[in-house]
């Protein structure tokens, strides 16, 4: 294949995957206008017609604005590889007198911060009008812009502590360690990945958030005894100040084996009943019961190794740089490029991963009608749905592509065949 030939794929494939984006949410936003004067029947006696219509109305505001974020993903995206965007950055850090930069793996490393520190402040408008104009015309902004900066800088220090060592190690390994380096890279990452899921709920999170034990006796008696009887043992039973930054509510599970920890937030808490809450674990023990989590842990990991191996081949040639606009190779640019357009070619791939998805979620909804009335789940959702703004009324191929949990009325009607 020709340099030439390459980029002329690359761009007719982001130009597809672009259109589609574009073609997927207007078909959601007419979807969603066709029923939004109407509660569908089965939400009648449970959802008012103006929350109806808020969902509708929020969702129609995020997808919109999402096309236009995907029109300046796919701009930016061209002006770093086929414009040459990354190769004068690269240029840029090459050309300094020996120093910081004098080795090819801190040129590497210097030139890969500094893409992504630029992407991240191109990127940051968009984050705050989403943040601060949406969220809050919506009702659903609690964060302050201070705070937001705050958790910004946070985010940034994290980054750096823990994410220039890894990046000093693999561009170690893809220079030293022949043409198996994939491998090692991926034993490393592997390692890394399962280091953060055991230090995140101790350490990084809580620079975040303020995690307090549950102290309702009824709640935590009640949640403890379906804990035993489900045989799951958890380091402790958190509540999370979500109201803090978001009106949204939420529960989750978060660490690995001896770490632990169920997490809900505030807004949860002081929306749902006691036997509501019960039906969300149970939701969420049904993932631990029948190993979802470390399914896709597992299917990340294989996904990541067949990556890095493609990632290999792909570095070989020359076409492959310079079809994206670099003309001087190196391990840190192929790096840099690959993953900055596997996702175009990946998209069509979606319904696969969103579908296996989706099926873990009926699997959960199963498990936890088996171990609570299935209606409290039931109310709770229509309640969650309700609280943050969810359609009712997706578009059924928009929601294929993009909707890792099922559309609300297919879920529901699972659980409601389940009771009967």
């Amino acid at each position: 294949m020709t340099a030439t030939q390459f980029t002329f794929i690359f761009i007719a494939a982001l130009a597809l995957t672009t259109l589609a984006k574009l073609w997927l949410a207007r078909r959601h936003l007419a979807h969603i206008a066709a029923h939004r004067t109407a509660v569908p029947e089965a939400f009648h006696e449970k959802v008012r017609l103006g929350d109806h219509q808020k969902a509708a109305d929020y969702t129609s505001a995020k997808t919109r604005f999402d096309m236009l974020g995907a029109l300046f993903d796919a701009a930016l995206l061209l002006a770093f590889t086929v414009a040459g965007g990354i190769q004068y950055i690269a240029g840029m850090v090459s050309s300094r007198p020996d120093g910081w930069f004098g080795t090819p793996i801190m040129q590497g490393m210097a030139t890969l911060v500094a893409v992504l520190v630029i992407y991240s402040l191109l990127e940051a408008p968009f984050n705050i009008y989403r943040t601060f104009v949406i969220e809050a015309r919506f009702g659903f902004n609690k964060i302050t812009f201070k705070l937001y900066l705050l958790d910004a800088l946070k985010g940034i220090l994290i980054g750096a502590v823990l994410g220039l060592p890894l990046l000093f190690g693999v561009l170690w390994l893809m220079e030293r360690m022949g043409s198996y380096w994939w491998l090692y890279v991926w034993l490393v990452w592997v390692v890394f990945n399962l280091l953060i899921l055991f230090i995140y709920p101790s350490f990084i999170a809580p620079l975040f958030n303020k995690f307090s034990p549950l102290q309702d006796e009824a709640m935590k008696s009640r949640i403890e005894a379906l804990l035993t009887k489900c045989g799951f043992t958890a380091q402790g039973l958190f509540v999370m100040d979500g109201s803090k930054r978001s009106s949204h509510g939420n529960a989750y599970f978060t660490g690995f084996g001896k770490t632990k920890r169920i997490v809900f937030f505030d807004t949860l808490l002081e929306r749902l009943s006691i036997n509501e809450v019960e039906a969300v674990l149970a939701h969420e023990l049904g993932h631990f019961k029948r190993r979802h989590v470390v399914k896709r842990i597992a299917a990340t990991f294989a996904l990541s190794l067949g990556f890095l191996w493609l990632l290999g081949l792909l570095m070989q040639t020359t076409w492959f740089y310079q079809g994206l606009g670099v003309s001087t190779p190196s391990t840190a640019l192929a790096l840099l490029l690959f993953f900055m357009v596997l996702p175009v070619f990946s998209f069509l791939l979606s319904p696969i991963m969103s579908a296996y998805s989706r099926k873990h979620e009926f699997e959960a909804d199963a498990y936890a009608a088996g171990q609570t009335d299935a209606a409290d789940l039931v109310n709770a959702l229509v309640k969650l749905y309700q609280d943050n703004a969810a359609t009712l009324t997706p578009d059924p191929l928009y929601s294929k592509f993009y909707d890792t949990h099922p559309p609300a009325m297919v879920r529901i009607s699972h659980l409601q065949a389940l009771q009967a």
